[in-house]
């Protein structure tokens, strides 16, 4: 447990920000973790702590592109020509002898090339012919199919730098300069909490009149599709004495996410429990819709978010100041979702004051343009909508509403489209 802070006043606290302002707040608290030692097997999805060099020129001679005949440039310049094969060299092989006039090597892919030999013939370009000789049926110029000695990786020379994200083809590398143990940023521990008296638990029986628990799962999977496997600390009901025991929990983690009860109602005790548990709060409101309620706060290094109970609301601040934060404490570089432009085949109706992420479908129209139109019911309480978006369309503060035919940008919610950058356009 972090060691408590003195409660903040409660003019410190910043209402009121524009989403950029908001993620630049979040993340100058959220730096990377520390670092710790896992398996190469382990390491997908990762990243990277340190550089890593190269152990070995790669390839380490010169070697074959092709299966073919290993020869002398000047040998067929006037192809078709006869020589003899004196040698017969595999992958791993090595030569027997450098070759001399009139003298060629029958030679596989990745096999070295023989001293004296200063090109490569590809096996359909010669004809067999008899007493271990091959006919070479065109002239061939010098270094064709050779691949270079150290053109790939020279020994000594950084192949990957420090916040390098592991994918399939990092973990390649990894491999070939035989880093079985990486150096990667720790993993966040996240802790999910849910408030308020109307929710049902998702193993609870059936009550018509309560509210079931959407929130804590979808934010899971939000957490769980970056690679981190968070603790659902289950409900906490309208009750400050059995709130504070929960928020003791969550502050133990890195990163804690409270859904719902941080409004101003009476019955809303999340920030004054918070501030009562030394945490200070950042800011509470940002001009956006859905999610205008969300707020952010830190105790130690511990991050919090105060996420708004509607599960849309709560979804779309995720994406905009969780998503970011959580890819940040893990060493990434590229931190937001990527976006693009789409052309609307349907008008949007916006009111001005807060910028507005409406949930769309895309389609590529037959000139690969993106075109964008409603996933459904906008209401913030309608996860069928979320579900059914590929991307949310950003309608800046200032707007009335766009027109159809109009181009937007549009934040993709597809798993790996992310940007270096926030790109939600002007007026954000």
């Amino acid at each position: 447990m972090h060691e408590k802070t003195a409660k903040p006043s409660s003019t410190s606290l910043s209402a009121g920000l524009s989403v950029r302002e908001a993620q630049a707040c979040i993340l100058g608290k959220a730096t990377p973790l520390g670092t710790e030692d896992i398996s190469l097997e382990r390491a997908l999805g990762r990243v990277l702590a340190v550089d890593i060099r190269a152990n070995r020129d790669l390839p380490p001679c010169d070697i074959s592109a092709m299966d073919g005949y290993a020869v002398r440039a000047a040998d067929i310049a006037n192809a078709p020509v006869t020589l003899q094969i004196v040698d017969d060299i595999r992958a791993g092989d090595a030569p027997r002898a450098a070759l001399r006039r009139g003298q060629c090597a029958r030679i596989m892919t990745g096999a070295p090339v023989p001293g004296g030999a200063d090109t490569v013939v590809r096996v359909e370009d010669t004809r067999p012919s008899p007493d271990d000789a091959v006919e070479i049926l065109v002239p061939v110029p010098a270094a064709a199919d050779i691949r270079r000695r150290a053109e790939n990786m020279r020994q000594g020379e950084i192949v990957l730098r420090a916040g390098t994200s592991i994918g399939p083809g990092t973990v390649g590398v990894l491999a070939t300069v035989k880093q079985a143990t990486v150096t990667v940023y720790r993993q966040p521990c996240v802790a999910i909490l849910s408030s308020g008296n109307e929710l049902e638990a998702l193993r609870e029986p059936f009550d018509p009149a309560r509210i079931p628990d959407t929130n804590t799962y979808a934010l899971m999977a939000q957490v769980q599709a970056q690679g981190v496997e968070p603790e659902r600390l289950g409900i906490t009901r309208d009750d400050p004495a059995e709130l504070s025991g929960f928020l003791e929990r969550g502050l133990a983690n890195d990163l804690l996410l409270i859904s719902g009860g941080a409004s101003v109602g009476v019955h809303d005790h999340v920030r004054p429990t918070l501030a009562a548990l030394g945490v200070a709060m950042h800011f509470w409101r940002v001009e956006m819709r859905p999610g205008h309620p969300a707020a952010f706060g830190t105790l130690g290094h511990t991050l919090v978010f105060c996420l708004p109970g509607n599960p849309v609301s709560s979804m779309v601040c995720f994406e905009q100041f969780v998503l970011p934060a959580l890819r940040a404490l893990t060493g990434h570089q590229h931190l937001f979702r990527r976006t693009v432009p789409a052309r609307l085949t349907q008008s949007i109706k916006s009111r001005p004051g807060r910028v507005e992420f409406v949930r769309v479908t895309l389609t590529r129209n037959a000139s690969g343009i993106y075109e964008a139109v409603h996933a459904g019911s906008q209401s913030s309480g309608d996860i069928l909508g979320m579900a059914r978006a590929d991307g949310l369309l950003i309608v800046p503060s200032a707007s009335k509403g766009l027109a159809t035919g109009e181009t937007a940008r549009v934040q993709l919610l597809e798993t790996g489209a992310y940007q270096a950058e926030s790109d939600l356009g002007d007026g954000v």
